[in-house]
Parts: structure tokens; sequence; C-alpha cells
């Protein structure tokens, strides 16, 4: 099973790639949050620049509904040596969506096919699709799939539910069982890995999985992959705690002052406190805090007097 690393907005920034490549590992390939406008801005540039993602794969993500934006993306990524690019038809945003972007171009199926045609056609580069199953209703699919097989998809990522799901209820994994009767592209199943049992019952009920994305379930237990691949290696606070000290010395060493730096680990112990046993009242110190010593002590007390869940 090869695994990728979902792109998330804020939270999967090179700085934290570069800490888990180094800490954690088992990830076959990274993807960037997505690219959106044809001047790329200074920040959208960092993320992707070859020295700042050494000894990882890489795969750049554009949002775009306009086919002359995604090329003109497409072709400054060529610059920079990269060869696949990943369209992004899966933010279930309502900001996102309202614009026909992300899963919201699922809604006007004759000009997302219009779209694809022409990227496919002048792309300098292999093109993968990251896509929901639909906007509101399950038979959207079926329609859906008949624009995806007419184009040579590099792999198709599905998150197996509908744009008005957002990350809510089951998964339909049906809908990845029909796309491998009727496509003959490489895909990759999203949606819901986040522990050994919900991986098992995966593949227990799909069977020639090759590979899954997942995000949120890395970000709350970086040791996830280990888990799932059964490695028998050592996994404590020190380990964990290296690993964010990591990723919070990266944040301040690229940013000016505590606020930024501060935002960006808060944003992270959102999914990260969920490690550990009862971190309640430690979480609500880390977002009060209003400078990086304040952080460091409440963070030290976490790590001090709670035990991590895995």
């Amino acid at each position: 099973m090869q695994f990728y690393l979902a792109p998330m907005e804020g939270l999967t920034t090179y700085i934290y790639r570069q800490a888990y490549n180094r800490h954690f590992g088992g990830i076959t390939k990274y993807f960037t949050p997505f690219i959106a406008s044809k001047k790329m801005s200074n920040k959208e540039v960092k993320e992707i620049l070859p020295e700042n993602n050494e000894g990882m794969t890489l795969i750049p993500q554009i949002l775009a509904n306009r086919a002359d934006t995604f090329l003109a993306i497409s072709i400054k990524l060529k610059e920079y040596g990269y060869d696949t690019v990943n369209l992004n038809l899966g933010c279930p945003s309502g900001t996102v969506t309202a614009r026909h972007r992300g899963a919201g171009f699922l809604a006007v199926p004759d000009e997302l096919d219009k779209f694809l045609s022409e990227i496919y056609e002048k792309c300098p580069l292999k093109i993968s699709i990251k896509t929901r199953i639909g906007i509101s209703e399950l038979y959207e699919w079926e329609d859906i799939l008949r624009i995806y097989e007419k184009y040579p998809i590099d792999e198709l990522i599905i998150h197996t539910r509908l744009q008005k799901e957002f990350y809510n209820g089951r998964p339909h994994k049906e809908a990845f069982i029909d796309a491998q009767k009727c496509l003959n592209v490489p895909l990759c199943y999203n949606g819901d890995i986040d522990s050994p049992d919900s991986y098992k019952d995966l593949t227990d009920s799909i069977d020639g999985v090759n590979s899954c994305m997942i995000g949120r379930g890395i970000i709350r237990n970086p040791n996830l992959i280990n888990e799932l691949n059964g490695n028998d290696i050592v996994y404590n606070k020190e380990k964990l705690r290296a690993f964010h000290d990591d990723i919070c010395y990266g944040y301040a060493k690229s940013m000016s002052g505590d606020t930024n730096t501060l935002y960006k680990m808060k944003e992270l112990w959102v999914h990260l406190g969920q490690s550990f046993t009862n971190p309640e009242k430690y979480l609500k110190s880390i977002k009060k805090a209003e400078t990086l010593s304040s952080y460091e002590i409440a963070v030290n007390a976490l790590f001090r007097e709670q035990e991590l869940k895995h």
C-alpha cells in the first residue's frame, strides 16, 4: 500500500512536511495546499521550491475552473522541475464551491468536461485529479465518471463523500468500487482512514486498493502510517515532542514575531491534541498563550502530565 499525505490548508505546509519526513516518513507522495492564482504568492512559491522539499515526492495542487489559469500555473510549475500537477475537484468549502471551484465544479458537468478537454490537450505536465463523488446526490457520480473516462488521468484520488457532506457521515465506499469497474486509470482512496481498524475495514470491503490518501488521521496521530504498516518502532512522547519542536522551530525561523508562529502551532494543536488522554485544560492554556515562552510552558505541562492514546 502506498500512502499519500493530503493537502490541508494551513497545516501541511513545507515546514510540516519536512519535519514529518524526518521523524516519521512512510509517505509516497506529498501534495501542496492548492495554488489558485496565476500570480503565485511568495508563500506559494516557498511551498513548491525544490530545496524546501528535498527527499520527498511532491505534487503541487491547483484550484481553478478556467483553463488559462490552470495552464499558466502549470507552465510555472514546470519551470521548477515538476512533471505532474493535481487538479482540486474535492474542496467542499462554501467559499470555494460557490464560485464553481473545487468540488463546486462538479455542479456544472458540461463546463467541467470542456475544461478538462482543454487542459489535457495543452498542459505540458501530467494531470492527476482529487475529486468528490458529487454535490448532493449519489446518482451524480455516474455522470461524473462518464466525464473522467474520456481523459488520460494520471491518477484519480477519490474522496468518497458528496460535497454537501463535508467530512461528516460514513464514506460511500461503493463509489470507489464503481470507479474501479469503469475507469482504466490508477485510483487512490481517500476518506476516514484514521486507525488500523478503519484501514482493515477498507481493505476488507474493497479489493485492489493500492494507495490511500490520509489527512486528518495523520495530523491527529503522526505515527499512524507506522501503525497501518505494522512497523514495530518506538513511538512515545519524546519522539512526538521532537517532531513538535522541529515544526515550531521551523515556523519561528521563517516568520517574524511570536504571533505568526503561535497561530500556526495553535492550528496544529486542534488536531494533535487528540493524541493525548485528557488534553482539554492544556489546550485551553495553549490557545490563550500570547508569547512563545507562555506557549512552551503550556506544552511542557501537557507532555509532562498526560499520556499518548496510541
